[in-house]
């Protein structure tokens, strides 16, 4: 994503295809400047499916997104 882009832009934009609980742009400690990602949650898996298919691969602000879906940690069921 855009080095440029800011929690709100994200919110705009995810907000397009369902209801966004957070958006988080995730910035160097050091200088505060974008690494070019970001963690955005959805109200529902559906809205999060939703996002990833609509949103993934478009252009905003300059830059394709690669939207996709949180990984799971709930493979580690004990046997």
């Amino acid at each position: 994503m855009s080095f440029e882009a800011t929690e709100s832009d994200l919110f705009e934009l995810f907000n397009g295809v369902g209801h966004v609980q957070n958006a988080e742009v995730v910035s160097y400690r050091h200088n505060q400047r974008s690494k070019g990602f970001a963690f955005v949650q959805m109200q529902t898996v559906e809205e999060a499916q939703r996002a990833v298919e609509e949103l993934h691969d478009k252009e905003f602000l300059g830059r394709k997104l690669v939207v996709s879906g949180a990984k799971s940690s709930e493979h580690h069921a004990s046997s």
